[in-house]
């Protein structure tokens, strides 16, 4: 899959990612640090990336787009854990999500598992 991660993460997670054969980009990569929240989803609907990321405001910011991507992870319960178990998680559970993020999702990881909701969201 192709992820870009969010500045609320560590560019640790997209090296993680990138060295378990994802394409992964942080958007400090892209030149994107401090860039509102719009501006980061339109570089992953560019580039065909899942958002990661620990900002519940891309929810909203879709839900008001009524749109159906980009899919989103987000691991804002997650963000004890260091870059490596985080990026485990993810990795454990992409054959569960890759065809809901496929298709337009929304990931949350929560500390008892984890919410899909099918994009758009309404």
């Amino acid at each position: 899959m192709k992820f870009l991660i969010d500045e609320n993460l560590s560019p640790r997670v997209a090296e993680l990612l990138t060295k378990a054969e994802h394409d992964s980009v942080h958007v400090r990569d892209l030149g994107a640090t401090s860039a509102p929240d719009v501006t980061v989803m339109a570089l992953a609907v560019a580039q065909d990336r899942v958002i990661i990321s620990a900002d519940t405001d891309f929810g909203a910011l879709l839900a008001q787009a009524r749109t159906a991507k980009p899919s989103v992870i987000l691991v804002r319960e997650l963000l004890e854990l260091r870059a490596p178990d985080l990026v485990n998680i993810i990795i454990g559970n992409l054959d569960v999500l890759e065809p809901h993020l496929q298709a337009g999702a929304v990931a949350a990881f929560t500390t008892s598992g984890i919410r899909v909701r099918a994009l758009p969201l309404r």
